[in-house]
């Protein structure tokens, strides 16, 4: 009975940010469980790559460029996922990520960022979530069935040193997350979730630089953060595919409106 609930054979999915790390893993990870999946991207070829490899392997992937700040941009990628595939049953807004201008530079203060950046920052996570969610969210709830990923961050429930737009952002797709959980199951029926995973600290391109030094070795940043973490190590971008994959099929058909943390045990420990 278990397994035919977690059964994602056939279903279709939009990816955005598939060109990032945990985008493209994600991605993946859907295509290899029998989905449909279209990776957005907005610059770069690693998108394409990626549904390029997937297709070789014989299942089915797409990439499509789009501007997920750009309301027309992204009804276009929508309107060709529908186009090729006839639905799409599940939304992963995975794209965002810290913008380094908005970020508190050593030996300065939060007043000493640009307004402009925090902007920036503000826009690219949250309403980078916003707009496809609510283009997408629109298609799902006419079918009456849909899941909705939004990605959290530890940063949006604890005051973390030098991101205070990254923050405020990820803070905002938390109570948006809950508060359009709530929205789509009172007016369109429990067919249509929404829950946020909240990832703790991950080694990327984008982070690397901050995390380990040129000679290989964690960085005084890298070490705080793993003090706090119980199991003493950074994640690896599968480690939150598991999570995808319940959220995205109808083993969670009662969960909606939640933020589900996968940080080592973060979130849950004081330091001390």
């Amino acid at each position: 009975m278990m397994k035919e609930f977690s059964d994602l054979r056939g279903k279709t999915a939009l990816v955005t940010g598939g060109s990032g790390l945990l985008g493209g893993s994600m991605g993946e990870s859907l295509a290899h469980a029998g989905v449909k999946v279209a990776l957005t991207y907005h610059t770069g070829d690693s998108a394409v790559k990626k549904a390029e490899e997937l297709n070789k392997l014989g299942l089915n992937a797409m990439a499509v460029n789009a501007d997920v700040l750009d309301e027309n941009s992204i009804s276009a990628a929508m309107d060709k996922v529908l186009e090729k595939w006839g639905k799409i049953d599940i939304l992963v807004n995975a794209a965002g990520g810290n913008v380094p201008e908005a970020v508190v530079p050593p030996g300065k203060s939060v007043f000493d960022i640009p307004v402009d950046k925090i902007h920036k920052v503000l826009d690219l996570n949250l309403y980078g979530t916003v707009i496809p969610t609510l283009i997408v969210g629109r298609e799902m709830a006419k079918q009456k069935r849909g899941s909705i990923i939004n990605i959290s961050s530890m940063a949006s429930t604890q005051a973390i040193t030098r991101v205070p737009g990254y923050s405020m952002a990820k803070a905002g797709i938390d109570i948006f997350t809950k508060w359009l959980a709530m929205e789509v199951a009172l007016k369109f029926g429990d067919g249509v979730r929404v829950n946020a995973i909240a990832p703790g600290f991950f080694i990327s391109k984008q982070n690397r630089a901050v995390l380990i030094d040129d000679d290989g070795n964690f960085t005084e940043r890298a070490q705080k953060i793993l003090a706090k973490t119980p199991m003493q190590r950074f994640g690896a971008a599968e480690e939150l595919n598991g999570l995808v994959l319940y959220l995205a099929s109808d083993a969670s058909k009662f969960v909606t409106g939640t933020i589900i943390p996968v940080d080592g045990g973060f979130s849950s420990f004081s330091g001390v």
